[in-house]
């Protein structure tokens, strides 16, 4: 997988998915072009449009907590978001992110704040805060979650190698 870089938005704690797609515009759900407008917006309204290709949601702990729909990971990376960085995950949250090829990462996300830009390597297991000239370590993901990241999902993958044999 490629460096990822782009700018870093910052959230709390305990962003549960029902912030990061609305509940109330659960009738979208099989609409996802429309849905993904709506990302975050719960959160932080405008969130979609004030976006990038290649931003970075930075979180602090429980990122993703509330229903399973796996709704909430695949329009983070519709939206053009490259990777999502917290202190911890909701445990399907972060199964669903890794299913659909959204980069999850579990590091102390303390010094990375809003509006600093920052690379990600994932085969190295780093981030680079370009912003404040610091380099934070995180254990490169299992060779598993890797493979399937690197095919863009886990459907992607099935796809492509017609079995789930990793």
């Amino acid at each position: 997988m490629e460096v990822i870089s782009g700018k870093c938005w910052k959230f709390g704690d305990d962003i549960s998915t029902d912030l990061i797609a609305p509940g109330r515009l659960f009738h979208l759900r099989s609409n996802l072009p429309e849905l993904v407008k709506h990302v975050m917006e719960d959160a932080r309204p405008g969130f979609y449009d004030m976006i990038k290709k290649g931003d970075i949601i930075v979180a602090g702990f429980n990122f993703g907590q509330g229903s399973s729909r796996e709704h909430a990971p695949t329009i983070i990376k519709m939206a053009g978001i490259s990777a999502v960085v917290a202190k911890s995950f909701a445990r399907i949250f972060y199964r669903n992110c890794i299913n659909v090829g959204l980069p999850a990462i579990i590091i102390d996300t303390s010094s990375l704040d809003e509006g600093d830009m920052a690379g990600i390597d994932m085969q190295n297991g780093t981030i680079t805060n370009f912003t404040k000239n610091l380099t934070l370590k995180f254990p490169p993901l299992p060779a598993t979650m890797s493979k399937i990241l690197n095919e863009g999902g886990l459907a992607p993958y099935v796809k492509k190698y017609g079995d789930l044999l990793l």
